[in-house]
């Protein structure tokens, strides 16, 4: 019996365990396979193949039961993830409904899921902005947070390195607060795009409008064919998964990469419990998983763990990897796991119409979305009332109005050949929060999820400086509608829960000081290093950019850290 348990043991263990097959995770078992290393790939979802396991890809509209919009029940039976704008028809068997892994709101919280090989980089935005110096030294500056123990120096080489095999459009814009990066050629804005870009920059000294960075091969290189990946078709039906792999995601881009390796071993299907500690060896050498098919337990090895799982499924397993060195959470030495979480603040919008350039009209569909105003405020200064700024994406198009009250041919006539109004424009801020104590993740210490894990306790609000931030930018706006000669224009600051940017971060933040953080500069535990966390667990704090690039950056430095500390035999 004892033989018998000592080769389950073997054929469990491997050279790294990576938790999580997002677009941080599936950067990670990528990285870790090319450098030989045999790696485990543990997520807790079905599997999903590239371009095989997407149902609705080339549907047409009527092909839908529903026409593509979601039945009343399931609205009513998911309210949460029915608020995220992207749950219709093609798409919905990418969500978590809100009844099939429940948590606690201690104040409201819309958390958005993907569960599947892939997670969200099916869903994503697919928005991809670098950080600059701006932002790694904000906290430090401004008080608000402590300071990041990296700088842009640090990631500058892994941002060109994930920019390069991920295929990222932009122009070389030559702005400081938005670095360049290695791009493909940008997407071009449009007319009353461009016309809004010039009133802006030539009225508003400071303000930049470019063409929104995007993850799409709008020309693609070698190394994406190799990846069996071709140009982006521009149909922006990317979240029902892209048969053509012309934006990045896991399923197209880094498993299929990690697989060719022969390096990887892929296991779905499989929810974590916790990381083992092992209390002589004073280091992590293990996962506890549950089976979601059998509910069966069991305990997988490794030297490396890689801790992946979106930020606060990450938060929730580091809290729940209790023993006897960490009782509240594994590496919980500060007292910080689960605080100082953020989100991006999206509650406010702001639309117009313009009457101007009525014999243009747009030709085809942009995967950009139009485009993007880097943040301005309080950058090299502290100017307002508040900590910190925000960015505001921008776009524009022309609305069309079809008779539909006929039948027969009129009716196909009308539809056909719509009569075209005016131009609609609109924008979206992306606001910075600020980390706080206040702000935190923590379990349950009564109520169980499906899988016998302590269901998730979320507490998380806005704060002054949230309406103040929320203010300045519909005044602001406003202000370059009116100089731009928009008419119509109609302010939206309803009440929307955080968590519906789905730009979640924090709870195991990076820092200098072990007494203040968890995670030192290469992202690894301060008391157990072995143990690395690179998706938005990690984040200090969360700036305006959205984050996913800086997360894909960070998971390959980390691996390549890792791999220099394996040889010489540090972990």
């Amino acid at each position: 019996m004892a033989n018998i348990n000592v080769d389950s043991e073997k054929n469990r263990t491997y050279e790294a365990i990576v938790i999580g097959s997002g677009i941080s995770g599936g950067w990670a078992a990528k990285e870790l396979c090319e450098k030989g290393v045999k790696t485990l790939l543990l997520e807790r979802g079905r599997d999903v193949k590239h371009i095989k396991d997407y149902p609705t890809t080339n549907l047409y509209p009527w092909e839908f039961e529903h026409r593509n919009e979601m039945p009343y029940a399931v609205k009513k039976e998911a309210p949460i993830v029915n608020r995220c704008y992207a749950f219709h028809e093609d798409a919905a068997h990418f969500f978590v409904k809100d009844k099939e892994h429940p948590y606690v709101q201690e104040k409201p919280f819309d958390w958005i899921r993907g569960y599947q090989v892939g997670g969200k980089s099916l869903l994503w935005a697919r928005q991809t902005q670098r950080w600059s110096d701006f932002d790694f030294e904000g906290p430090a500056r401004d008080g608000f947070a402590v300071d990041w123990p990296i700088r842009y120096a640090d990631l500058k080489p892994w941002y060109d390195h994930v920019e390069r095999f991920a295929g990222i459009a932009g122009d070389k814009d030559g702005l400081p607060e938005l670095p360049d990066g290695e791009f493909l050629p940008g997407y071009p804005l449009n007319i009353v795009e461009k016309y809004f870009k010039e009133q802006v920059e030539g009225n508003f000294p400071g303000r930049k409008l470019i063409s929104a960075r995007c993850a799409h091969l709008s020309e693609p290189k070698q190394i994406h064919l190799d990846q069996g990946r071709v140009k982006c078709q521009n149909r922006t039906l990317c979240q029902r998964g892209c048969p053509f792999g012309g934006y990045f995601s896991s399923n197209a881009s880094t498993i299929p990469w990690a697989a060719k390796t022969g390096n990887l071993t892929l296991r779905p299907h499989s929810v974590v419990h916790s990381i083992l500690y092992d209390e002589t060896k004073g280091k992590a050498v293990g996962v506890r998983v549950i089976d979601n098919e059998t509910k069966e337990e069991m305990d997988f090895y490794a030297k490396v763990i890689f801790l992946n799982a979106a930020a606060i499924n990450s938060n929730l397993i580091l809290l729940n990897s209790k023993s006897q060195r960490f009782p509240n959470g594994l590496g919980n030495d500060s007292g910080t796991l689960g605080k100082y979480f953020a989100f991006h603040n999206y509650s406010a919008r702001i639309y117009a119409e313009y009457e101007g350039f009525l014999d243009y009209t747009t030709d085809g569909r942009s995967p950009a979305g139009g485009g993007y105003i880097p943040r301005f405020r309080n950058l090299h200064k502290q100017e307002m009332d508040f900590l910190r700024g925000y960015a505001a994406g921008f776009g524009a198009y022309r609305m069309q109005n079809a008779n539909e009250s006929g039948m027969g041919k009129e009716l196909k006539d009308s539809i056909l050949n719509p009569i075209y109004g005016n131009w609609a424009v609109g924008s979206h801020m992306m606001g910075e929060t600020i980390p706080k104590e206040s702000s935190y993740l923590t379990l349950d210490s009564t109520l169980k999820d499906p899988w016998g894990i302590p269901q998730l306790k979320v507490s998380v609000d806005y704060d002054d400086n949230d309406k103040k931030m929320v203010k300045d930018y519909l005044d602001v706006m406003e202000e370059m509608f009116t100089k731009a000669g928009f008419q119509n224009i109609r302010r939206d600051d309803a009440y929307q829960a955080p968590g519906l940017d789905i730009h979640e971060m924090g709870g195991v933040r990076m820092g200098l000081d072990p007494k203040t953080s968890m995670l030192n500069k290469w992202h690894q535990l301060h008391a157990c290093p072995n143990v690395f966390v690179t998706d938005g667990a990690c984040m200090t704090s969360t700036s305006t950019q959205n984050p996913s690039l800086t997360y894909m950056a960070f998971a390959a430095r980390a691996v390549d850290h890792a791999i220099q500390e394996i040889k010489k035999g540090n972990l």
